[in-house]
């Protein structure tokens, strides 16, 4: 283990103490310049002050104040500048770059306005940087205008240092036009003027012209691209152009001796504009170079793990996470437990977020999020509650997480009663994804006319997703009229989404109607518009398996088919009868159950059985929606082979153990106005379900829990046919 360098230097001090031996003034001082260690430097400062020679050197005093300062310690730094004599323009500077590097933006410009005023030491142009950025920091423009005319007076405006300051502080106060007129009037810059003028555009959002400054930069070849840039152009690549990602990386190629900074910054590019599989080979390939990732490369990467379904990876961030001690960290935490739920491993995002010292409402709603995607809509419900009940007020996400657990478990009555509490409760302005799922949710109740209903009552224009929620609904219920208004609408905000001219044909051929399924497919075919194959993915041995329907490309295809009929004969024994009305085709019933046989999520699923140990969970992935066939399939094939399968679509997680579709350990969620009697009332209400109360327990067939939500002015009453979840 490599060791800083002060440490030796404070064992040398330290041994030559308890040896009698006296150590050098040199030596002295220089231990003093390394210590980064409180204590050991408050005895280094004992010894100098027994040295009354020292004592009266401006340079020592400089040297302890600075070695304070980098032990966090600006109290004592200042009283050291306190006591010193005779203070010069060096000594102001330290103490005002000690307070701002340690976000005391008030005290250094405190001690900025009165160095010439009270003690007649001018500010030379090392003072007026720090001053700027004390102001920059706290987004004191007015003061930063001040200490600009001051600079301007004596000169320093077309100082290098100043004239970087002066362009992070207009640009940080929102005036980048000013920013860029310094910028401009600066006759000599460097890469820090480069990144401050390009970070100063992206933190405001003005990303088109972050980029064409930074192409300016690269073509001039005035300075040379290093860390700082890509951090700072990093903040303009939000769903950037595949264009300027590529200019972006070949400007990360080009640095040399790259940095932790520069891999974060290139990989966080990556990760934002969904490209998961780049930033984890660039990860792999930071790692290569012998690059330990950090907190932030972390944060990064597992967003990738998430977004790939690489749970081996991402269990091997978690285990190195604990090693380096990162947590608690609530980024990771949270990051964490999106990983492990987007993955299909319920039971590990629970633990993460059971261990966490410390929560924030991102905690609570990646964890409502959690439970609702994989069918567990009432202990979502009871989290919502809980988070409230601990005193945080759910946001506009928190509403989108919760109200999406209700869609994907059908909880009717509990996603509209939590739609009004969004404005009844919190004055929070429904978005269009809270209307997206309000549509979806009535959608799956098959109330699809109050669903148009609330799409034509909508305060702004329905974007894709409404649409495509009534849509989805239309196929599932036969409503062809809704249904065809809702593919116009789709067919003009999205002309090339084959996956709607899909819906729409699945609509007329649930009804029989096979010209009209003809000529929606005539007219995918005229616009060169081409239905997405079905796919689905299973990870063994650290390499991904892809599937198609009827697939005959992998190499274990023999094998898989010829397990695949063996496994169909034990099905119908068990009373398999494939649901022909899934296969969307006018063809006979045999060629249609020949078509559902082949589908890809029933090949992955034998592909795993053949290739993996009794007792491992299945996990696979869908680029398309689960048919009703595969998933009737799968429940039996779990119980016949006692296997856990997990399979992912593009809606949810479906859960299967032993033959059983795991589902909500709530039978129930009652929400019921509080008043008077409502004691009275909870203790009815148990009774008409045949249980008793016996010392505030609840016996019976069934686990009850009656609690009161004050934020609600509600009773909230939960059945439970299992175990709470544990929180």
């Amino acid at each position: 283990m490599k060791f800083p360098n002060w440490i030796f230097s404070i064992n040398v001090y330290f041994r030559c103490i308890t040896t009698a031996r006296q150590i050098s003034d040199e030596a002295l001082l220089r231990f003093v310049d390394e210590c980064r260690n409180l204590f050991a430097l408050q005895n280094l400062h004992a010894e100098v002050v027994g040295r009354r020679h020292l004592t009266s050197d401006p340079s020592v005093a400089i040297k302890l104040m600075r070695a304070y300062a980098a032990c966090g310690d600006t109290t004592s730094a200042r009283h050291v500048f306190d006591e010193s004599p005779e203070r010069n323009v060096v000594f102001f500077n330290v103490m005002i770059r000690s307070y701002v590097g340690h976000g005391l933006y008030g005290d250094a410009l405190l001690l900025f306005s009165e160095m010439e005023r009270f003690h007649g030491v001018k500010p030379d142009n090392y003072t007026y940087p720090c001053a700027l950025k004390a102001c920059s920091c706290s987004e004191k423009l007015c003061g930063g205008v001040q200490i600009h005319g001051a600079a301007t007076k004596l000169g320093l405006d077309s100082n290098l240092f100043v004239g970087n300051a002066l362009i992070t502080l207009y640009a940080m106060c929102g005036c980048c036009a000013v920013a860029q007129q310094v910028f401009d009037g600066m006759p000599k810059r460097d890469v820090v003027s480069w990144n401050a003028i390009i970070s100063g555009h992206a933190q405001r959002g003005l990303n088109e012209r972050a980029l064409q400054i930074c192409r300016e930069m690269v073509q001039l070849k005035r300075s040379s691209v290093d860390a700082g840039t890509m951090a700072s152009i990093s903040l303009a690549m939000s769903n950037a152009k595949p264009e300027d990602i590529e200019f972006v990386k070949s400007m990360f190629d080009e640095i040399k001796g790259r940095n932790l900074i520069s891999w974060n910054a290139m990989i966080a590019i990556y990760v934002k504009n969904s490209m998961a599989a780049e930033a984890r080979e660039l990860f792999r390939e930071m790692k290569k170079v012998g690059a330990e990732p950090d907190e932030a490369t972390i944060a990064s990467v597992l967003p990738a793990c998430r977004d790939l379904m690489d749970l081996t990876l991402g269990k091997q961030l978690h285990e190195f996470i604990n090693k380096k001690n990162m947590c608690p960290n609530l980024t990771l935490e949270n990051a964490l437990m999106d990983m492990y739920a987007t993955c299909g491993c319920l039971k590990d995002a629970q633990e993460v977020f059971s261990t966490m010292r410390r929560r924030d409402v991102a905690s609570w709603t990646t964890i409502i999020s959690a439970y609702g995607m994989h069918g567990h809509g009432r202990e979502a419900i009871v989290l919502f509650e809980q988070m409230q009940e601990l005193g945080h007020v759910p946001d506009h996400i928190a509403y989108v997480s919760v109200l999406s657990a209700c869609s994907y478990s059908g909880l009717l009555d509990a996603g509209k009663y939590y739609f009004n509490c969004m404005t009844n409760l919190y004055n929070l302005v429904p978005r269009m994804e809270h209307y997206a799922c309000m549509v979806d949710l009535l959608g799956r109740a098959g109330q699809v006319d109050e669903a148009y209903d609330l799409v034509r009552q909508m305060p702004m224009e329905p974007n894709e997703r409404v649409w495509g929620a009534l849509l989805g609904a239309c196929r599932v219920h036969s409503n062809m009229s809704i249904g065809l208004v809702a593919a116009d609408h789709l067919f003009r905000l999205v002309p090339k989404q084959a996956g709607y001219y899909v819906l729409l044909s699945n609509i007329y051929a649930r009804a029989g109607r096979w010209k009209d399924v003809a000529l929606v497919r005539g007219v995918m075919v005229c616009k060169g518009i081409k239905k997405l194959p079905g796919r689905s993915n299973v990870e063994l041995g650290n390499k991904v398996h892809t599937f198609y329907i009827g697939d005959r490309s992998h190499s274990q295809s023999k094998e898989i088919y010829a397990e695949l009929d063996v496994l169909m004969r034990r099905l119908k024994e068990a009373g398999y009868s494939a649901e022909t009305e899934t296969a969307l085709h006018d063809v006979e019933e045999e060629d249609k159950e020949g078509h559902l046989l082949v589908h890809s999520e029933k090949l992955a699923i034998v592909f795993a059985l053949i290739n993996s140990c009794s007792g491992t969970p299945i996990r696979i992935t869908m680029n398309l929606r689960m048919c009703g066939d595969c998933h009737l399939a799968a429940k039996l094939i779990s119980r016949i082979t006692a296997r856990e399968i997990i399979l992912k679509d593009t809606n949810r997680f479906h859960h299967f153990q032993c033959g059983k579709v795991v589902e909500s350990a709530l039978d129930s969620v009652c929400f019921i106005t509080a008043n008077n009697g409502t004691e009275d009332f909870c203790k009815f209400l148990l009774a008409s379900c045949n249980l008793v109360l016996i010392n505030g327990k609840i016996t019976g067939q069934f686990d009850v829990k009656a609690r009161y939500s004050p934020s609600l002015d509600k009773i909230c009453i939960f059945v439970l046919n299992t175990k709470d979840i544990k929180i």
